[in-house]
């Protein structure tokens, strides 16, 4: 363990083996910081701030401040940061509220630098979340999912497994699992075809979610009447059914498709 002098630990901090915090960094009491993580100058890891093991915090990171929710009244919380993620330089992560309880981001995640979660939001693992992005509250993003620069993220989204959204991006419905977003107002773009080959799916599989999303945001523009059509029409598939059912649980709706 590596403590700088210059940093302030609170006595009652929880921190694993091989923890560094440089100068200047500040960690509160109800801290608990996971086995080999690196805690950079001017970080501040406040009341309710659990890291996982092999973390980066970069300088002038705010990890577990209060939300910034009137609602919120003291609640015990927590924002918590999975097994070897990434935080870049002044990333804010704000603490749950009584709704989720916590933000949580996943295992193996880059969030880059200036990015902010609000409360409650639910992020997976593997996902890259580029400079400057802000999420609402009550986001959820699901695994292996990218987000380029500026994008803003109302809240009560959800984003789907597998999906690219183009930089500066306003993000008001749902994106489902597997697709590339862009435009204003949001829309399907393509299948990210490029993401799922580095990620092992085969062509069989991507020609599937290709048809799926060919029949969703292409050919119709009634979105239920699509959704029958593809039960109708197109075989059974792990990959159709995450779609459908990510579809089927957008009660507010996903982004328009091409057609629209």
């Amino acid at each position: 363990m590596s403590i700088s002098k210059l940093a302030y630990v609170h006595p009652d901090a929880k921190l694993g083996k091989d923890v560094t915090v440089e100068p200047f960094a500040s960690v509160y009491g109800d801290v608990a910081i996971g086995d080999g993580s690196w805690i950079g100058s001017n970080a501040v890891l406040m009341d309710g701030a659990r890291i996982g093991k092999k973390c980066r915090i970069f300088p002038g990171a705010v990890i577990s401040a209060i939300p910034q929710d009137l609602k919120f009244a003291g609640e015990h919380t927590t924002a918590e940061i999975g097994d070897g993620t990434t935080i870049r330089e002044c990333v804010t992560i704000n603490r749950g509220t009584a709704d989720r309880e916590k933000t949580a981001v996943g295992a193996n995640c880059l969030l880059m630098a200036y990015v902010h979660l609000a409360h409650d939001c639910i992020l997976g693992s593997n996902i890259v979340i580029a400079n400057s992005v802000n999420l609402a509250g009550h986001v959820t993003i699901d695994d292996w999912a990218i987000l380029e620069g500026n994008v803003a993220v109302q809240q009560f989204i959800h984003i789907g497994a597998h999906s690219f959204i183009a930089g500066a991006s306003l993000v008001r419905k749902n994106v489902p699992p597997f697709v590339k977003a862009a435009r204003e107002p949001l829309s399907y773009v393509g299948v990210n075809v490029i993401g799922l080959r580095r990620r092992g799916y085969d062509d069989e599989q991507i020609a599937r979610i290709e048809d799926i999303y060919r029949e969703i945001f292409v050919r119709t523009n009634n979105v239920d009447r699509a959704v029958q059509n593809v039960e109708q029409q197109l075989p059974r598939s792990p990959e159709r059914g995450l779609i459908l059912d990510f579809i089927r649980n957008s009660p507010k709706g996903i982004m328009r498709g091409l057609a629209e």
